[in-house]
């Protein structure tokens, strides 16, 4: 399974903004928290941040950074843009939709998983169950009506115990549903834009791919 190597904390630094790749860990020791730390990585960090970006450079960022957010490969991220340009609607809300709709972020949504990595992984180990059925391909799509759950041969694990305790800390999106008890999620609806917090200019991305 191909996935970024590049250190996490590394990658915010580039972005400029916490990516929130590490989950809790992010809120608490953050290296953007210090002010040594806010240049971009790299012996010639510091004059790069006093450069002024290009137009090309500024949609550029900003593709990189939704890509790093649902740790997404380009070749992977190129096929969901052409599915997005496909759809009926505005591109660049499809895009997200898309993007949101992987079971990976879904999982991590619902308070299953601390960050997209361990949701990630915990798909490919086969840990849940999508109407029923085990899944483990975190590039899933869901769609509106399906069912999330945990396999019983993985409710006692460690991590799902963690989960238990924890799912509620996290707020849940408008278009999903999630019952403690039997700590099964549900997906209400497709996302729209204004329910998907995600910081990101989409359009940019989109006029980076028409250039």
């Amino acid at each position: 399974m191909a996935t970024n190597s590049d250190p996490r904390c590394r990658q915010c630094r580039r972005e400029g903004v916490k990516l929130f790749l590490k989950g809790e860990k992010c809120i608490r020791h953050c290296t953007l928290d210090k002010e040594k730390r806010k240049k971009p990585p790299g012996m010639h960090g510091s004059t790069v941040v006093q450069k002024k970006l290009t137009e090309y450079g500024v949609q550029l960022r900003e593709k990189q950074k939704l890509r790093r957010i649902y740790r997404v490969l380009e070749t992977q991220f190129r096929n969901y843009l052409a599915e997005a340009e496909r759809r009926r609607g505005v591109t660049g809300e499809n895009l997200l939709q898309l993007l949101e709709l992987r079971l990976d972020n879904v999982v991590y949504r619902l308070g299953l998983a601390g960050s997209r990595a361990q949701a990630r992984q915990m798909v490919s180990h086969r840990f849940f169950t999508v109407n029923g059925r085990r899944v483990n391909i975190p590039s899933y799509q869901v769609r509106a009506g399906d069912t999330i759950g945990i396999h019983e041969s993985k409710s006692q694990t460690g991590i799902v115990k963690e989960a238990r305790e924890k799912w509620h800390t996290r707020p849940l999106p408008d278009w999903l549903e999630f019952n403690g008890t039997d700590m099964v999620g549900k997906v209400l609806a497709v996302p729209s834009r204004d329910q998907i917090d995600t910081d990101i200019q989409e359009q940019l991305i989109v006029e980076f791919y028409s250039r």
